[in-house]
Order: C-alpha cells, then structure tokens, then sequence
C-alpha cells in the first residue's frame, strides 16, 4: 500500500481527497465521447473506466442532439405505456441508440421532474412536456413545458421563499455571533425537524454528530431527487435557491463547517443553472467567502450529477461527488464520521434544509406545533397528471390522504378511475382506494406496508394493466441498481426478466429483504407486495 493512504481507499478516493477536487465528474464528461473514456483526464484509468461504466450520462452514446425522454412511473401513466416508443419512432432512433449518422441520440431517464404535465423530454437542455411530446420534438406541436403548479395548504415554511423577498436575512443576523451553533441546532431540536429525503432521521441530532467530529467538516444538501413522482426539489431549486443555499449555510454554521456543496442532478438543468447563479449572486452580496458577516468562512460548491438513482443515498452520493462509482458503502462508519473525502460531512436534503431559515427565524415550537406529534411540521407532495389538479402542494404532516387525493388534487380528472395510489415513488408502495383514511404520517403509512419516503403521490388509473405496471416497476429496479450487492443485483434482474414469478418468489423476495446493502434493496419486496395487494389478481 502506497505511502500515507488510508486502508479500504481506493488511488482516485485518495487523490480527491488530497486535492479537494470536486471537479472529477466534470473532467469525465470531457473525457467521454460516444460512451468510451479517453485516457487523458489526469485520473487512473481502471478509474476512469469504472466511473463511466457504472453512470448513464457518461456512457450512454452521444449525438449532435441528444434527446432524453422521461420514463419514469408518472409519465408511463400518463403515456399509457407507450410514450416511449413514440418518441423513438419521431426521432427514428432507439433509446439507448444514436442514430448512424451521429445527428440524434436517445437516452431513457428517471424522471425530470414533470410529473404534474408529462410524458416528458429533455431535447438538450430544454424541456418539453405534454400528451403530444412527439409531435413537439418534430415541430409537429407547439413546443412546451409547463411550470409547476403551486399551493401552500398549511402555512407555507417550505415554499415560503417562492414569494419571498431576498434572502439570507437569517443568515446575515447570525453569522457573527459566537453563539449561533448553539442557538441553530436548539431552535431545530425544539422544531423536531426531521429529513424530508425519506430517511426522516432528525436533523439537529445530525448536525451535532458531525460537529463533535475533528475539523475540517462539511455540508451536503442532496439535490438528487430521484423518485418519480416527486419534484419537490426541482422547484426549490428552481424558484428558491436562496432558500435552500441558506439553509446549507445555517447546517454549516451548527455543524462548524466551512465548506458547503450542492449536488444536483443532471436531469434538472434549470435548477442546476439556478442554483449556480444564486452562489455567485449570494458571493457578490457577502454571504458566502471568507470571514462572512464577521464570522466563519463559508463558502458553497455545485456538483452535477451524472444519472444515478442510487446516488440519493447519502454515501453513494459522496461517492459520486469524489468521481467514483455511486455504489453504496457500508455503514459504520457512517458520513458523521467519514463522508466526503473522509471528512465528517452532513447530508440534508434540499427540502429539508428550505425550511431551516424560517424555523430558525420564527423558532423552533412554531414549527412544532405544525403536523402531529411525534411527525411535526410539514411536507411538499406532489400530485401527477392523473389529478384535476395537479401540483405540489405543502400540507402538515397527519393530513389524511383523502383530503391530499380529493379536497385538494380535486379527484381524478374525468373519466378517469383510481385503481391505486403509489405513495412515496418506487420504493414507498401502494394503496388501494379504501385505504385513504390512513394519514399522511410516516409511522401511519409504514404500518400500512408503504413508506412515505420524498412525497411523491402518483394516482394509478386504467392507462395501464397492473401487469404492465408491475412489469415497469421491475425494470427500473434491475435498472437502477448499483450491483453492489448479490441480493439486489441478481434479484432485480430476475424481476426484469420474469416480473410475475419474481413477484411471487417468497424466498427470493424476503432474501432482498434482509440481506441487501441499503435501502434499495431492501425496500423493492414491500413495494412489490404493496402493488400486488392493491391491485390483486391484476398482477398476473
């Protein structure tokens, strides 16, 4: 073992660490082209190979227009299953596929965040949206993207930001106080905020953790909102990021950190531009560089993603972040301890961190008293396209679905019928209509054999069969898996390949359960079995 590197690291996690290079993932896509790595971005070349091998924007071929088309389970709802060829027939290229004269390529993704208007494509970096997305991809439609409908049905903390003035009001005050840690992760603790990513582990408690680390430590907010069905984030980004960069901030000042990062999905090109605006806005005002307001040095960097679900997960994202894989790492030790270049790093969710300045402001029993105790405060879902209205709404946690799918979704649009309710994207399970008295609570709906996980709720109408639905669900998972583990790896494979048996493997089903390395894994049988139960025979 080379000279100074610590046990269990790989040459490229010691370089990044050494360099403090969060630039890695953007040298590998200067490196790629048409899928192969060119041996010249300055890192090992088993790195270089591994790193693009396993991320979908860095080995997917590469057109002069490249065109991503949305498939996730919102938009295979709303395109009846179908989208997806169409788009492929439009554009006379298979997804996966560039086209032999090099003009189009087509690139399958999960999900952009369109899921109130879709099916959805990314034609470059522009947006497009609707029932008719073919036809706007060859001129045949007027090219469209609408905005995300919006509502605050509790008071907003959140989304309060999206009407707000400036700023970093909160942070300005704080800043150079020697007292702030204290008083941040008190009003938080009293608040009872915890994760809105779907891990709900409580926030203060994080920050403390890695505040009695050594120094240097740092901040993460996870901008990979992966699920379909949810966009919470994406909004935020998008219409708030002041919002989100200083609740990064505040984590920052209760944990003691002096470096921020902000990683972004690369499905999210609007909110990635957003974000890197309002830190170079935020700098020129004084918010972020050294010595801010008289206090700490903090400064904020973005890293864009390059096409992972699994890299949600806190250590696959800091993974990614360094340019490795974003396969997921066992924990202990957990980022608290060893996180992003084996510092002690706090990963917080982009949601999460939107509602710390307001809870810091108006403190932290305000918030408390918002939701339904021991769950306090409040959520974004997001409704699809199924709904009459569709959006995302800010509801306090306890709020009974029921009044979530008809008081405020306004029911299916007509003619359609609500066959089940997927809550909580992928891995958060369905429910059957009867089953809508259950309230929006974490600990309620896991009960139920659902996970509440970011939010997302997708209403399932006759657009599609329950096996075809089932047959979907399958092939994200195999998809999405990072291969890091057996059970995982080969289970999902098997679903893809025979999505009812698999279903139906009680043995192979529980053996995912208990033996995969994280919450993917481990989270498909109950998602799988949920489906089934709402849906029934249905399944095949």
């Amino acid at each position: 073992m080379p000279d100074g590197m610590r046990p269990g690291r790989s040459a490229l996690e010691e370089l990044v660490a050494r360099e403090g290079d969060t630039g890695v993932l953007d040298r590998l896509r200067l490196a790629t082209v048409g899928g192969a790595a060119v041996a010249d971005a300055g890192l090992p070349t088993a790195a270089v190979h591994g790193t693009v091998g396993y991320f979908r924007d860095l080995s997917a071929p590469r057109g002069a227009r490249h065109v991503r088309v949305c498939a996730g389970t919102a938009c295979f709802i709303a395109g009846g299953g179908q989208h997806v060829a169409q788009v492929e027939r439009a554009l006379g290229v298979a997804a996966g596929t560039c086209s032999a004269d090099g003009s189009t390529s087509l690139q399958a993704v999960h999900c952009l965040g369109f899921c109130y208007g879709g099916p959805a494509v990314l034609d470059g970096d522009t947006p497009l949206a609707g029932s008719d997305v073919a036809g706007q991809l060859t001129g045949r439609a007027p090219r469209r993207a609408p905005p995300i409908p919006v509502r605050a049905a509790a008071g907003p903390v959140a989304l309060r930001g999206l009407a707000a003035g400036p700023g970093w009001r909160v942070w300005s005050r704080l800043a150079g106080r020697v007292d702030a840690a204290a008083l941040i992760v008190d009003e938080i603790n009293r608040s009872g905020l915890r994760g809105r990513g779907g891990a709900g582990f409580p926030a203060a408690r994080k920050w403390q953790a890695v505040g009695a680390q050594p120094a240097p430590r740092y901040v993460v907010a996870n901008g990979d909102e992966g699920d379909p069905g949810s966009y919470a984030d994406r909004l935020l980004m998008e219409r708030s990021p002041d919002l989100v960069l200083e609740g990064l901030a505040l984590a920052g000042l209760a944990c003691g950190a002096s470096r921020g990062f902000v990683y972004v999905r690369s499905e999210y090109p609007q909110a990635l531009g957003s974000i890197r605006r309002a830190v170079e806005q935020a700098r020129a005002a004084g918010h972020l560089g050294r010595a801010v307001h008289g206090g700490m040095d903090f400064d904020v960097t973005v890293v864009e993603g390059a096409g992972s679900y699994v890299a949600g997960e806190e250590t696959s994202l800091l993974r990614s972040m360094s340019g490795l894989r974003g396969s997921v790492r066992l924990r202990p030790p957990y980022p608290a301890e060893y996180g992003l270049f084996g510092r002690p790093t706090a990963v917080n969710n982009v949601e999460t961190l939107a509602a710390v300045p307001r809870i810091v402001d108006a403190g932290g029993d305000a918030y408390a008293r918002l939701g339904r105790a021991p769950e306090t405060g409040t959520l974004v879902v997001c409704l699809n396209e199924r709904f009459t209205r569709p959006g995302a709404y800010e509801v306090e946690l306890g709020t009974p679905l029921r009044d979530v799918v008809y008081h405020l979704g306004g029911g299916l649009a007509a003619g359609r019928h609500l066959r089940a309710l997927q809550v909580g994207g992928p891995l958060g399970g369905f429910l059957a209509p009867d089953q809508l008295d259950l309230p929006l609570l974490a600990s309620a709906l896991d009960a139920a054999g659902v996970a509440l996980g970011h939010g997302g709720i997708i209403a399932v109408d006759d657009s599609v069969t329950a096996a075809q639905l089932l047959a979907h669900l399958w092939r994200f998972y195999a998809s999405e898996s990072c291969g890091a583990c057996t059970p995982c790896r080969e289970g999902t494979r098997r679903g893809a390949a025979d999505p009812a048996a698999a279903s139906a493997d009680t043995p192979l089903l529980e053996l995912m359960e208990v033996a995969s390395l994280c919450p993917f894994g481990r989270g498909v049988p109950r998602a799988v079995r949920s489906l089934r139960r709402a849906l029934g025979e249905d399944c095949g």
